[in-house]
């Protein structure tokens, strides 16, 4: 809440809060926020909190406001130092809020989401999210496979996370090079044609008898490893 409001890049309609709440300092600087930005703050009961929020755990505070923008493919890439998240088919909004807190905190510059087959910024994601969707720029594309196909023409290095493949993330030579990780959805992972598109496809090495991550942690990994390169070869 609070980060929608000091990132200013999208309207905010109205905030309603929770009435008979416990003093805090996060509430008072969203009240004091509200009132700089002159957005209507309205102290309403928490039934009628419950019904307008849309999601659980709204934690007493809700807000209006308007969508978030969307980029172009094109100018995503524009970016000479792109480092891109392209998710194929992720349908928990959960493991989608998380992959975007940890893309904000990786470094990233753009996301690529798909429009049919996938979950979109909806109340949960934001709120999983943590402010990260405020900070991040958006793409919506009609298939990932073609989307694929032009981050390769434009010389993005696409990886592809598939924990069955037998190279190493740890082995990719990374470098300041525009990149892309590429995560797929959370019981078939990457798509045959997502995948054969993608530049090279690695695994994240485990020791452990349970040989599987879930998408958000594997993306969470595997940003930072790109986020650790990229800061070592400035």
């Amino acid at each position: 809440m609070l980060e929608l409001l000091r990132g200013g890049r999208r309207r905010v309609q109205r905030v309603l809060v929770a009435d008979a709440q416990d003093p805090s300092e996060i509430l008072d600087e969203i009240e004091r926020e509200s009132q700089r930005q002159r957005v209507p703050l309205q102290s309403v009961s928490m039934a009628r909190l419950d019904r307008e929020a849309r999601t659980e755990g709204h934690q007493g505070v809700v807000a209006f406001a308007a969508r978030l923008p969307t980029r172009s493919l094109e100018a995503l890439v524009e970016r000479p130092d792109a480092f891109l998240l392209v998710c194929d088919g992720v349908t928990d909004p959960r493991n989608l809020g998380a992959m975007l807190r940890s893309a904000d905190g990786a470094g990233v510059t753009g996301v690529i989401l798909p429009r049919h087959r996938t979950a979109r910024i909806s109340p949960t994601v934001t709120k999983t999210a943590a402010g990260a969707i405020e900070y991040l720029d958006f793409c919506d594309v009609g298939g990932i496979p073609t989307a694929i196909d032009q981050l390769n023409r434009a010389g993005v290095l696409t990886i592809g996370l598939a924990g069955e493949s037998r190279q190493s993330l740890y082995d990719l030579d990374i470098g300041s090079s525009p990149v892309a990780i590429v995560v797929g959805g959370e019981e078939k992972g990457l798509g045959s044609l997502t995948r054969k598109r993608c530049s090279t496809v690695v695994s994240i090495p485990q020791l452990g008898q349970v040989s599987s991550l879930n998408a958000g942690v594997a993306y969470s990994i595997a940003a930072f490893e790109v986020a650790r390169q990229r800061l070592l070869s400035r």
